[in-house]
């Protein structure tokens, strides 16, 4: 048997590993406020919309505080800046001014977009921070928050019949791939039209998951679903590209209209247009850092594509990205490389150029390796070329939105439900079983926050049907206190002393008690398997209910009896009207 000492122990890690657990859903729930909530659950696009913004407002107000009293200090919202105006002044070898004013933060800096940037990191840091809290949280199912439901249903069976003959990829593992790279497509797909933080997860073999909270159009989310990204291979005109940029560097506002259309299509040759080049920014979104003058005629489509590797060059180490072309795209591209020794060729998807490279030799048996990036870049290049060689045809099989007034509705329900029926019971223990109602109270309560804790974990969701598996265990986790309750009420009725009816008590029900909850558990961890949707919920939640109900019981509640005996020096036990 566990000692007393190991016994506190065990209960102090399993308390202080919950709350490590349950921490991020307190942080989101609790301490994160609303209108934070609000900017976090939106896209990456609408956040970086919103800190630049903000970064714009707030150093203009700076400025303008500056301006007006030069003496004036740093008011409080902006004390976050003044170990910047530290770092800066460090690194220039001046001395700190003391107290720092708002105009020696300010001066600070070298540039009013530095300054910028700095108070767009602080919104940017503190947004995402937040986004990373929920992901790491318990999430509201739809019929707790409202939104809308989709099944995507993907053709597995097109995408291996298109395939290449000569793609020794196993089936099993070209499916899985297939299915991964679609679901990263979607999850792009859905983030870049500034929908709010979706749930997208793989269901089965062939379908797709998808949550999505709030408010939503089905015709939007459709055609989001069903469009397509186009990539091919396009030669650089340099000369035109430097032609181009000398222009636009001497007027960068006139350049295009509104649409970002080129107002002035003379200043490029007729059978050329120009594209952005992007990079991956701070907020992992697409980030335009030039302009490049690519020809209007397609070197290779990318469905030449047939697979795409992050690898390492051979001689320096670094990384590239390695792709392999099916016989026809061997043959043009072959061709192509042959006769653009010197030139560069980029990369174009969704009409935005992801990279580009200078063509140094003749490519030639469909092998082609790009070099010249870092790790991260190499990783976002391969699953640009990724898009062009799974693709699976995609369709929506059903679809179901959610009201969220029905979700307020519910949540008040669920959480009336929870209070009354834990108040039910503690209200039962206390009558029927006095002082030792309390104990079994204590770990009732300390069921719950194991319970929250490991639903936090694992990144579960709260429905319904998960608060209805809560509300269950309520009722069934007393089982275990009063199957121990009447077995010491029994061996206080044969004169044996409160240190021996206890432990008595805890020995003769721990089998009963292992074995009932055993076979619950199983059903529930069949259920979970083989059920979907609200029965996984359920299920869920139950089988965690249980584990945490014995554990409580037995462990929680026998250290409780043992410190009324050992430090309390208790010798009867308030645990009937009858016996004591």
């Amino acid at each position: 048997m566990m000692s007393k000492r190991n016994r506190f122990l065990l209960i102090l890690v399993v308390l202080a590993i919950c709350f490590a657990f349950l921490w991020p859903s307190l942080s989101w729930y609790v301490r994160t406020p609303k209108e934070v909530q609000a900017l976090a659950l939106g896209s990456l696009e609408k956040i970086k919309d919103y800190s630049i913004e903000m970064a714009v407002q707030d150093v203009d107000v700076l400025k303008k505080q500056a301006l007006a009293d030069p003496s004036a200090l740093l008011p409080a919202q902006y004390k976050w800046l003044e170990k910047n105006a530290v770092r800066n002044y460090k690194d220039m070898d001046k001395a700190v001014p003391s107290p720092m004013t708002v105009r020696d933060a300010l001066t600070s800096f070298a540039t009013e977009q530095e300054l910028r940037d700095a108070v767009e990191t602080r919104y940017r840091d503190e947004i995402l921070k937040a986004k990373n809290l929920y992901t790491n949280s318990v999430k509201l199912g739809l019929d707790l928050s409202g939104g809308m439901n989709v099944i995507v249903k993907a053709d597995l069976d097109a995408a291996l019949a298109a395939r290449d003959p000569a793609d020794s990829t196993s089936e099993a593992e070209f499916k899985k791939e297939a299915m991964n790279q679609a679901l990263e497509t979607l999850q792009s797909r859905i983030d870049r039209f500034g929908l709010s933080e979706p749930v997208i997860r793989l269901q089965g073999e062939d379908r797709i998951y998808i949550e999505l909270p709030g408010a939503a159009e089905t015709d939007r989310i459709n055609s989001i679903i069903m469009g397509k990204g186009i990539l091919n291979f396009r030669l650089v005109d340099m000369d035109a590209t430097n032609a181009f940029m000398s222009a636009y560097s001497m007027n960068p506002s006139g350049m295009f209209d509104a649409e970002g259309n080129l107002i002035n299509s003379e200043v490029i040759p007729a059978d050329c247009e120009v594209l952005g080049l992007y990079t991956k920014d701070a907020y992992g979104l697409d980030e335009r850092i030039s302009y490049l003058v690519v020809k209007k005629e397609i070197a290779m489509d990318g469905q030449h594509i047939k697979s795409a590797q992050v690898g390492s060059d051979n001689l320096t180490g670094k990384p590239q990205v390695n792709f392999i072309l099916d016989s026809e795209g061997a043959q043009i591209f072959g061709d192509f490389t042959s006769a653009h020794v010197g030139d560069s060729l980029a990369i174009v998807s969704d009409d935005k150029i992801k990279s580009y490279a200078r063509i140094n030799e003749a490519i030639t048996g469909g092998e082609v390796a790009l070099s010249g990036f870092g790790l991260e870049e190499a990783q976002n290049i391969q699953k640009v070329l990724q898009t062009a060689w799974l693709n699976v045809p995609l369709s929506v099989e059903s679809q179901q939105v959610i009201g969220a007034t029905l979700g307020d509705e519910a949540i008040s329900q669920g959480v009336k439900a929870v209070i009354v029926g834990l108040l039910g019971v503690m209200l039962f223990m206390l009558i029927l079983y006095k002082g030792a109602g309390i104990n079994a109270i204590v770990a009732q309560i300390l069921n719950l926050y194991i319970m929250f804790s490991i639903l936090s974990a694992f990144n579960l969701t709260l429905t319904l049907p998960s608060i209805a598996g809560m509300i269950l265990t309520i009722g069934m986790a007393v089982d275990a206190n009063v199957i121990i309750f009447e077995r010491i009420k029994e061996e206080r009725r044969l004169g044996k002393s409160r240190a021996s009816s206890i432990a008595a008590g805890f020995d003769s029900a721990f089998w009963a008690i292992m074995d009932s909850n055993i076979t619950t558990f199983i059903a529930a961890i069949f259920l979970s398997q083989l059920g979907t949707g609200s029965i996984q919920g359920f299920a869920v939640s139950l089988a965690i209910g249980v584990v945490s109900s014995v554990f409580t019981a037995l462990v929680v509640s026998r250290l409780m009896f043992d410190f009324g005996t050992d430090v309390m020096k208790k010798q009867n036990i308030s645990i009937s009207w009858r016996v004591k």
